[in-house]
């Protein structure tokens, strides 16, 4: 389907409009993590002949080098090269989902888009594969994560966009928008996130209304139905996105009032709470990853 408008560009070219030779050259670039570990993968073959069939379409055509490239994958995910000679039946989600990340990276992509890679996952296993992506990051690895999770946007994302019904409503660098949230639809998501800690005062709210058909949007602002801001401004004028404050980019007509009213995100915790907003700051470093038994 070709985009209405706009560019998507990859490695310096619009790849909207690519065709042969030129498009199959970008596809190498970019890989894929699905959300279902137990759809993703085939039932029929071996892990190792998976990860062959992935390096030999990249140019890996000798069988020892793809077998020691298959090694190497499967060691860097986490997992004992036992795993090479099993089916994926034969395998937890977890062990499924690291799989798939370990074909992803056979033909050394510069960006892996991961599509809720781990919301169907034990909270524990999620832990390890979070873990597992934080190391990919810390490489240089460019991850485009699509995710309902907060907590594991917050963790993993240097830069956040935040969509409602097909249109982006807020864009901004991750400690930016989660303490200074501009827009009333992000506000209102991060106000819904629980926080565990005894510590902290913090009232949960809920988005009120049901979510219009995305056939048929409301007209002016898509948010205006179930926004506590809305004005008559709101129904006429679509706001569209436009930048705050440096990076800081909002889809709201009254973002500047709104950005004087700050509210901060709970712990974003997969097994270690934070008490206080100094700890949730540093979400980025080595020590906050959500911890796991082995």
């Amino acid at each position: 389907m070709p985009a209405p408008s706009g560019q998507i560009l990859f490695d310096g070219h619009d790849i909207a409009h690519l065709k042969g030779a030129a498009l199959r050259r970008a596809r190498g670039g970019m890989q894929m993590v699905f959300q279902d570990p137990y759809s993703s993968l085939s039932p029929r073959q071996t892990i190792q002949a998976m990860l062959d069939e992935a390096i030999a379409a990249s140019g890996g055509s000798d069988r020892a080098e793809r077998q020691q490239r298959s090694r190497e994958l499967i060691e860097r995910v986490g997992l004992s090269r036992s795993v090479l000679e099993r089916n994926a039946h034969h395998l937890s989600g977890g062990q499924r989902q690291r799989v798939a990340i370990a074909r992803a990276l056979s033909v050394r992509p510069s960006l892996l888009i991961c599509d809720e890679p781990v919301s169907a996952l034990d909270v524990s296993v999620r832990a390890q594969i979070v873990n597992l992506l934080l190391d990919l990051r810390d490489e240089h690895l460019a991850i485009l994560m699509i995710a309902h999770d907060l907590a594991v946007v917050r963790l993993l994302a240097d830069h956040v966009a935040v969509m409602y019904l097909g249109r982006l409503v807020e864009v901004a660098d991750t400690h930016e928008l989660f303490e200074r949230p501009l827009h009333p639809y992000t506000k209102a998501l991060i106000a819904s996130v629980p926080d565990p800690s005894p510590f902290v005062e913090h009232d949960l709210t809920s988005i009120e209304g049901e979510i219009p058909d995305p056939a048929h949007p409301p007209s002016g602002c898509r948010f205006r139905t179930r926004c506590p801001f809305q004005q008559q401004r709101c129904v006429e004028d679509d706001p569209g996105l436009r930048s705050i404050e440096g990076r800081h980019r909002a889809a709201c007509h009254f973002a500047e009032e709104l950005s004087s009213d700050g509210v901060a995100m709970p712990a974003a915790t997969m097994g270690q709470p934070a008490t206080d907003r100094s700890e949730r700051s540093a979400a980025h470093d080595r020590r906050d990853r959500p911890h796991a038994s082995p």
